[in-house]
């Protein structure tokens, strides 16, 4: 490249605008090396970009220092903030979408009634609290909500959570009678009913205080891998659960980690004394459950309404364990007794808080990330907003009001959420339609279900876990995509089944966030070439066009530089560059060490023989001037320094002067000489500076200056030049004119200045 003089201001849109672009031709004819751009400026720092674009130095005010105005405006947006209802329902085109609602809401009414009563297992409750479950909470979520088609409740993932903990708090060996060995299930379903509603409040607590301090982002800490994962290792604890119900087994109750391998071994032990009628049961009902559910899938497009495989499946369980006495003939385990009518509100028990802490949080996030991922995607499907701390707090209030009617922790299913908005569902009145269908039964019909096999239930669950268990195939896709996240899944997903659902999950979540450190630690280093006739750099590994400019290395960090990864930072410079810059500027020092006590070391004998002779006989001056001039080549290591033409020496890049003026180069010591001149670090990756980056940074510019090598820095953003100047970068050896906007700009001021220094080393290159 050859400089140019500085051009005067142009307009940039002015230069883009006189461009050819051949716009005559059709669009698709043009590919994208058809179209130029021409751009005529001056060579711009850090220091004259603040001058030409005014940088401001006032910092901008924080929104926490702005106080909101009281007015009834500002109430009344802040009152529809906090519930969303008063924001839709006033404009609720009844005509246009009610029937759309009353429909999906029948059809997820008849999908939630199998899975209320199913999900109830799961969480080692009697079924009609799962009934329970399915009714108040929706009622909490059509008001605070700001999602209109995901469909709150029972969820499998947050049921099989919730049987962890009541099954721990209350397990059935507490409930033996020592005489007869007989076991009290009312009392032991007494016991867990208190549990469940205890972890209901402390998870709405939880959600809810999160929201309220906007902890909504919470979520964005559990990656995808990691959800897929745990809801894969889930699903297997869902199964796993259910497999004494469908052989009809009695297994002991086990918790904390290593309790699922427990669970298989004590189900293997017992597989002799599984019950044939109860086996057969679940195999029939799985067997048609999975024919109706491949039907929906093959004609969901030519029938009118998809058919409701559960509920047919209640009820033709229930006419036939009723019919033919499933129970008394074939000891199928059944329902039983299911209460009509609501009941009164309680205050959950308070005594069991400081033991289900822990895994109220847990599920607090586990239910909250289910429920805000479903959220989003229907909300992008359908072009709403759904605000992430407002579904926080709906779903805590949920939690929280339900737990006074005995109700257990809910989430979103994915399965209802599908039935809702495929059938026409517009908003959430949608729920409130099921949840009448849902209260009718728990009133009226309850009742009816006396003799429902509890191994139909279980094959409700089983089958419905199909598409949990299609999450496996994440296996090859994740190895062929990105082996860190395929490791996130597998730990993810091996921690959940070995440790349990609560440790699992912060296990994941530790190891999640060690990948992200490691990432860091480990990022690509490369050195960068420029791509010919262009202002761009890129690897010159991966381009094989990409040349180095001579004289100048580019070095590139695909990272930020911070605490964790400075010192490997500074050793991929040294091994990219080719350079052992600290083993250099050691030698260094201790040459010139050695030279000064060399130095000193005459004096001190020329001293010595300037004394005797004054005692013996005077010298004359010009034996003097004689002396003095040996002793200052020694100095400078028997060399001629360079002068500049008006005999002033003339001193290198990194050049350290000596006592008596002189000074000390590579050269001059004999150490080898870098083979380039300047030193470019490209900046555009990072994001932050802390002030472990802003001493390596210092550092680098020290150490290169001793071995007579510029340091520039390259496309650094805004907010990193306020950190610098925050954390005190700038100073007389390093100025803002060190920083340029680009790496072209540094590479064409390096060239220039290498030219004025030396002539004789500048190569033309065409950029």
């Amino acid at each position: 490249m050859v400089p140019q003089e500085p051009p005067g201001p142009k307009d940039t849109q002015a230069l883009l605008a006189s461009q050819d672009l051949s716009m005559e031709k059709p669009e698709l004819e043009l590919g994208p090396l058809q179209y130029n751009y021409h751009v005529d400026r001056r060579v711009l720092n850090e220091q004259e970009l603040e001058q030409t674009g005014q940088r401001s130095q006032s910092p901008k005010p924080s929104r926490w220092r702005v106080l909101p105005r009281c007015s009834r405006a500002m109430a009344w947006a802040t009152l529809r903030r906090f519930l969303p209802i008063l924001s839709w329902l006033p404009q609720y085109p009844v005509r246009e979408f009610f029937l759309g609602d009353l429909l999906s809401g029948l059809s997820v009414g008849i999908v939630q009634l199998p899975q209320g009563l199913a999900y109830a297992l799961l969480a080692g409750l009697p079924p009609v609290f799962g009934l329970y479950t399915s009714f108040y909470p929706i009622l909490i979520y059509f008001l605070f909500g700001t999602s209109r088609h995901v469909s709150v409740g029972t969820f499998a993932v947050v049921s099989v959570m919730v049987g962890s903990v009541t099954e721990a708090l209350a397990p059935n060996s507490a409930f033996l009678d020592s005489v007869n060995s007989t076991m009290n299930v009312t009392a032991r379903d007494a016991a867990r009913v208190k549990v469940a509603s205890a972890l209901s409040l402390l998870v709405g607590v939880f959600q809810v205080g999160l929201g309220l301090l906007q902890f909504g982002f919470v979520v964005t800490y559990l990656s995808e891998p990691l959800v897929r994962g745990y809801t894969t290792a889930a699903s297997i604890q869902v199964l796993v659960s259910q497999l004494k119900h469908v052989f009809g087994l009695d297994t002991q109750d086990y918790s904390g980690p290593l309790s699922l391998i427990y669970i298989v071994l004590d189900i293997l032990w017992k597989l002799p004394k599984s019950k044939v009628g109860t086996v057969v049961t679940a195999l029939i009902a799985s067997v048609l459950l999975f024919a109706m559910k491949i039907a929906n899938q093959k004609l969901g497009r030519k029938l009118p309404v998809p058919i409701p495989a559960e509920l047919l499946m209640l009820i033709g369980a229930t006419a036939i364990s009723y019919g033919v006495g499933l129970k008394d003939k074939f000891g199928v385990g059944i329902v039983g007794d299911i209460p009509a009518g609501l009941e009164p509100p309680q205050v959950p028990d308070r005594q069991f808080f400081e033991k289900i802490v822990g895994n109220a949080f847990a599920i607090a996030v586990v239910g909250y990330a289910i429920a805000i991922s479903l959220g989003k995607i229907f909300g992008m499907k359908h072009g709403y907003a759904v605000d992430n701390n407002q579904e926080l707090i709906a779903l805590g209030l949920s939690n929280f009001f339900g737990s006074f009617f005995q109700c257990f922790p809910i989430s979103c299913s994915m399965s209802r959420s599908l039935v809702q908005e495929g059938s026409g569902g517009n908003t959430q009145v949608a729920a409130i339609i099921s949840s009448l269908l849902i209260l009718i039964v728990i009133v009226k019909l309850g009742e009816l279900f006396y003799d429902l096999p509890k191994a139909v239930l279980a094959a409700i669950i089983i089958i419905n876990l199909r598409g949990m268990f299609i999450q496996f195939s994440d296996i090859c896709y994740l190895w062929k995509a990105n082996r860190v996240d395929l490791m996130i899944w597998l730990v993810t997903f091996v921690a959940t089944i070995l440790l349990n659902l609560d440790i699992g999950l912060a296990v994941a979540v530790a190891f999640s966030l060690i990948t992200v450190i490691f990432r860091t630690q480990l990022p690509h280093y490369s050195i960068l070439g420029q791509v010919p006739d262009t202002d761009i750099y890129r690897d010159v590994t991966q381009y094989k066009e990409a040349k180095e400019v001579p004289g100048i290395k580019i070095f590139s960090c695909s990272a930020t530089l911070y605490f964790a990864n400075a010192e490997l930072y500074r050793k991929a410079l040294s091994n990219k560059i080719g350079l052992d810059v600290d083993y250099l500027v050691s030698k260094k020092k201790k040459l010139i060490k050695k030279q000064k006590w060399k130095a000193k070391k005459l004096q001190k004998e020329e001293n010595q023989q300037k004394r005797a002779a004054d005692q013996i006989i005077p010298l004359e001056s010009s034996e003097t001037q004689e002396v003095n001039l040996k002793i200052e080549e020694i100095e400078i290591g028997n060399a001629r320094e360079p002068h500049d033409q008006d005999g002033s020496a003339k001193q290198p890049d990194g050049a350290v002067g000596n006592d008596q003026g002189g000074t000390f180069t590579l050269e001059m010591l004999g150490l080898p000489q870098p083979p380039f001149h300047t030193l470019i670090l490209d900046l555009g990756a990072f994001n932050f500076v802390d002030t472990v980056c802003i001493k390596t940074l210092k550092n680098i510019f020290r150490d290169f200056q001793e071995i007579e090598v510029k340091v520039y820095l390259a496309g650094c953003h805004g907010t990193m030049i306020s950190q610098f100047e925050s954390g005190n970068f700038f100073g007389d050896s390093i100025t803002k004119s060190h920083l340029f906007v680009s790496i072209h700009d540094a590479v064409t001021f390096a060239l220039m200045q290498s030219r004025l220094r030396s002539p004789s080393m500048v190569v033309a290159t065409r950029m």
